[in-house]
């Protein structure tokens, strides 16, 4: 499975999911451009455990054309971009009880970071896989895109839904051009923005509905990323791969 040579970009990947998935790649051999937004102390820490391996890459999502900036940087930094990771994402209450002031700002700030920064860097790595005939999408979408959230949550779902639709149609649109598009679904993985969850639920809540009684770790999930943008997986064009612990089946 090895990835020798290629040149990734991972958005979000100062911790938890990117984070695993920045050292799966690594570890394989490809080349990483890892995207922080706030957390550089958080990004640096991550690429010395790594040797230094992977390229720092900032960028603010939340803001409007930073994504196509984005790739422009990576593809600088490391020669060329064979791949991407959409990862980076924001998981902020909105209930319908809100504010209505509240309710659009964290509508318009979810769906502007989680779906419409991903869609720009789609936008703008495709003419770099185009020009090469060779390339690979991998989204981080969620469950939630298939079984919805709690209603505090609706941007959340809604974003993750659109991710799926959007790997999709690029995997309808562009596999001519030996591009290929998938997207892992997580449900609750180990990590900071879980804990955030658990914290008012209570563990035992979170994972009550989890047969295998646990959530996930990161590197379950960066496992599956780091074979999707290999060779082996390219027939799973357009595929999403679901990785919730049969807490969800489609």
């Amino acid at each position: 499975m090895t990835l020798a040579g290629r040149r990734v970009l991972v958005t979000g990947g100062s911790g938890g999911i990117g984070a695993a998935v920045v050292a799966a790649l690594v570890r394989e051999g490809a080349q990483v451009a890892l995207h922080y937004g706030r957390r550089r102390e958080a990004a640096v820490a991550v690429a010395a455990r790594l040797g230094g391996a992977p390229v720092l890459v900032a960028a603010n999502l939340a803001e409007v054309g930073a994504g196509s900036a984005l790739v422009e940087q990576a593809a600088e930094a490391l020669g060329g971009l064979d791949g991407v990771v959409n990862n980076a994402g924001i998981f902020v209450p909105a209930p319908p009880t809100a504010p209505w002031a509240q309710w659009h700002e964290v509508w318009a700030e979810t769906l502007q970071v989680n779906l419409v920064a991903a869609a720009d860097i789609t936008r703008a790595a495709l003419p770099h896989f185009q020009r090469q005939r060779r390339g690979g999408l991998v989204y981080v979408a969620s469950r939630a895109a298939f079984r919805g959230d709690d209603p505090e949550y609706l941007a959340y779902a809604a974003s993750k839904g659109g991710m799926v639709a959007l790997a999709r149609s690029v995997a309808r649109g562009y596999g001519r051009d030996n591009v290929v598009a998938m997207t892992v679904a997580p449900g609750f993985v180990a990590t900071r923005m879980a804990q955030q969850v658990a914290s008012a639920d209570g563990v035992a809540k979170v994972v009550a509905d989890i047969p295998l009684g646990q959530m996930a770790e990161p590197e379950d999930v960066a496992e599956a990323v780091a074979f999707l943008l290999s060779d082996r997986a390219r027939h799973l064009n357009g595929a999403t791969l679901d990785i919730n612990g049969g807490s969800y089946v489609r």
